[in-house]
């Protein structure tokens, strides 16, 4: 059976993998968990498990969602653990003694790109579905209710891993769906909306000697960066998730040190908070641009939406949000928080383009160490996600909460 150290092991495995997106991507790493997959059933062999089906779904070239089914006896909604494989690209900054792919353990943290975010989770939700096949075989039955593990792509670009598996059929709005995106100890049911902004300034070129003959791009844009910071602090905040924020996380323009800037460009990140939402972003910004022009006279402005999430409010009636706190709480024996995710995950998007209102996170590690240098994840907190998905599957799948939400 899956022992204590079982995903703390496998995380060191999937950390030394370079999944690095832009970089590697995740051919080898999908390969490996596939071949780690099959391996188990082998060795199980059992005729029971000959109904296991193991699926890749390619999302882009070369890049391939891998999702494993244990089917069940019932049409009860199905239980998803949906990780990403991919990470950030390894960075620079790391201490001498700690590379981006060593898997270095340290103090009790192993270290490395992707530790917390998220192989460290997804090392977790695969002892789960180790654990759920070993049952399976010493049953010899299948459980009372279907169960996934979906392995994604493209998480940290564009999330197209996720909205392909909503595409090709593989979740929708009737799954209980988790990811295992670090959350420091917490359920995590909530998102602030993402919505990306490109906005653009055209002016006039001039002599820097002579302003008044041109037109300055980059005045115009600074005026339009000063209009959107002041109507987001005007904005009233969610009685859970908190204020709207606005981030400018990218700028350029003109050309020259010495010539009035003719264009300026801005790349704008949103996380919107209801009732905000694109529609009324949209408008600020549209208004920003009216006021630029006004201040900065033949400068004409656009913009082009990017990216749109919309916001995920907790639904408390939720059947998963209540077997997951129940699961958690008996293996820390502690009441868990329940609060919401700063950032946008796979199950954000399955909940945004479906309505599934049974979508969340729990992982180990700290969304704070995420994408940075010397990223890592506590053993503590991986034997505690083991656990606590492993209670969960149980639970869901043949124990108490099988019949839950039928």
């Amino acid at each position: 059976m899956v022992d204590t150290d079982f995903a703390w092991r496998l995380t060191q495995g999937l950390v030394r993998i370079d999944s690095s997106d832009p970089g590697a991507y995740e051919g080898e790493i999908e390969r490996y968990i596939k071949a780690l997959v099959e391996e188990r059933l082998a060795q199980l062999s059992h005729p029971v498990l000959d109904a296991v089906q193991i699926a890749e779904l390619e999302v882009l070239p070369g890049r391939r969602n891998l999702m494993v089914t244990v089917p069940g006896v019932s049409d009860e909604p199905r239980l998803v653990y949906i990780c990403h494989m991919d990470t950030v690209t390894l960075g620079d900054g790391w201490d001498a003694d700690i590379t981006p792919l060593g898997a270095v353990v340290r103090d009790g943290k192993l270290y490395g790109r992707g530790a917390c975010d998220m192989k460290g989770g997804l090392a977790c939700a695969i002892a789960a579905l180790v654990h759920t096949l070993e049952r399976v075989a010493a049953n010899g039955a299948l459980p009372r209710r279907d169960f996934s593990l979906i392995c994604s792509v493209d998480e940290e670009d564009f999330m197209r891993g996720s909205e392909t598996a909503i595409d090709a059929g593989r979740v929708g709005s009737h799954e209980w769906v988790l990811d295992t995106e670090p959350t420091d100890g917490q359920i995590q049911v909530a998102h602030k909306g993402r919505t990306w902004f490109e906005i653009e300034m055209a002016g006039v070129t001039a002599h820097a000697s002579q302003p008044w003959k041109g037109a300055d791009a980059v005045a115009a844009m600074a005026e339009v960066v000063c209009s959107l910071r002041r109507a987001f602090a005007a904005l009233p905040a969610h009685d859970e998730l908190g204020p709207s924020t606005i981030t400018f996380g990218q700028i350029e323009g003109g050309y020259r040190p010495y010539v009035v800037p003719d264009r300026a460009k801005v790349w704008v990140d949103m996380r919107l908070t209801p009732p905000t939402d694109t529609a009324a972003a949209t408008r600020m910004v549209e208004q920003a641009i009216a006021v630029a022009e006004a201040a900065v006279p033949g400068c004409h402005g656009s913009y082009t939406v990017t990216g749109d999430r919309p916001a995920i409010e907790r639904d408390p009636n939720s059947p998963l949000l209540a077997a997951l706190k129940r699961a958690a709480d008996n293996v820390t024996d502690a009441d868990t928080t329940v609060g919401f995710f700063t950032g946008y995950t796979d199950t954000a998007v399955i909940a945004g383009k479906t309505g599934n209102r049974n979508c969340m996170s729990y992982g180990p590690g700290s969304l704070a160490l995420a994408h940075k240098p010397n990223e890592y994840v506590p053993h503590a907190d991986i034997v505690r996600c083991q656990s606590v998905l492993i209670a969960l599957a149980d639970n869901i799948l043949w124990g108490a909460d099988s019949q839950v939400g039928a």
